[in-house]
């Protein structure tokens, strides 16, 4: 990771944190697919794809505590025991719990009233797949002026892009000649845009020599140029940026998980990582509720969801919502603030291991843990 002043730049290697990888990328197709495998081994009565919900109902609870659960669909919905959903087929659905996992723009969260918080970034992202002329195993990050360039490996020798830029750049770079846009990536992931990194601007690891023991162990490897990329393997897609947060992430009857309840800037590849934490720990708190009797569409119940995630999310989208307003400012003693974290982010041994814990998602901040 460096950025295009060349003060300074942090290598992440697996052996730092002890493991034999930092993690995996996984194409979105490939994920889709393995989860509607997994889906189809379920007995599930009715798998419904692809359609759209048009509406969506929840009544409030009956007077009565005690329900006959031999009750046609119906009725249980009258006495508020289920949710119903219209579908724009003309199909009916009802359930104890909707999920609402159908990302950014989520109609469920629409239907079911929740508020939301957030802004837009005036950014977009080009995102493609793009092969090299050798394997490549390493994610790299470059952050330019106009935004980060990130190289991530998904096998063999192809990589996927994420580039942020303006919304005019995107439109430019989404409709130059193939060649003139593998020459721009080349450029910006090399000498485009400044020099490549020294550690002698601001010393080397000796900085660091009083933590006895504590500097990291690829501290004095030197900076590698990323792989080349000489053709494109995908079309060029853009999409504008934004951070939005759901002010709720439970109501009765309906829970949001993934980008329904939260969407954050792609820079550090965290979007899908915190939608799979949300999905873990409702599958936790459902299966608990199960487990004593209750019923898993009860606000008491999924709040127990929410408590858990909206404190982990809210800190994750602050630190990478910091991260982007950090590098859109090109100021002098800014830069050298930000070559400073680098430098001691690459160093310091324990710093290092708590970065790579927390980005894994295996430790949280102390104030939320």
């Amino acid at each position: 990771v460096w950025d295009y002043t060349g003060l300074s730049y942090a290598k992440y290697n697996a052996r730092d944190a002890d493991k034999e990888v930092l993690g995996c990328v996984v194409e979105n197709k490939v994920l889709l697919s393995s989860l509607l495998s997994r889906v189809q081994e379920t007995d599930l009565p009715k798998k419904i794809y692809p359609s759209r919900l048009n509406s969506m109902s929840i009544l409030p609870n009956s007077s009565s505590s005690e329900v006959d659960s031999t009750l046609s669909m119906t009725a249980l919905f009258t006495h508020g025991r289920l949710a119903k959903l219209e579908l724009e087929d003309g199909n009916s659905l009802y359930a104890k719990l909707v999920v609402g996992a159908d990302g950014g723009k989520s109609r469920v969260r629409e239907l079911a009233g929740f508020r939301t918080t957030g802004w837009n970034y005036s950014q977009n992202a080009i995102i493609c797949t793009v092969e090299h002329d050798v394997e490549n195993h390493c994610a790299w990050q470059r952050f330019l002026p106009s935004g980060p360039l990130a190289l991530l490996p998904i096998g063999d020798k192809f990589s996927n892009i994420v580039w942020t830029m303006s919304p005019k750049e995107s439109s430019e770079f989404k409709s130059i000649t193939e060649d003139n846009f593998l020459k721009a990536v080349n450029r910006a992931l090399d000498y485009g845009y400044g020099p490549h990194p020294t550690p002698s601007i601001l010393g080397s690891s000796d900085l660091f020599s009083w933590l006895k023991g504590g500097i990291s162990k690829s501290a004095n490897d030197c900076f590698e140029i990323p792989p080349k990329v000489i053709k494109l393997a995908s079309e060029r897609m853009a999409f504008p940026l934004s951070l939005r947060h759901a002010n709720d992430y439970a109501s009765k009857r309906v829970a949001l998980i993934g980008d329904a309840a939260h969407t954050v800037h792609p820079l550090a590849g965290q979007g899908v990582n915190l939608g799979f934490g949300d999905a873990s720990t409702l599958s936790s708190v459902i299966s608990e509720g199960i487990a004593v009797g209750a019923d898993i569409g009860e606000v008491s119940l999924l709040k127990k969801y929410e408590a858990d995630r909206k404190p982990a999310n809210v800190m994750m989208m602050a630190v990478l919502d910091g991260f982007q307003k950090a590098y859109s400012v090109d100021f002098g003693p800014l830069n050298i603030l930000r070559a400073a974290a680098f430098h001691g982010a690459h160093h310091i041994s324990p710093l290092k291991k708590s970065i790579i814990s927390y980005a894994s998602g295996e430790m949280r901040l102390p104030l939320f843990a």
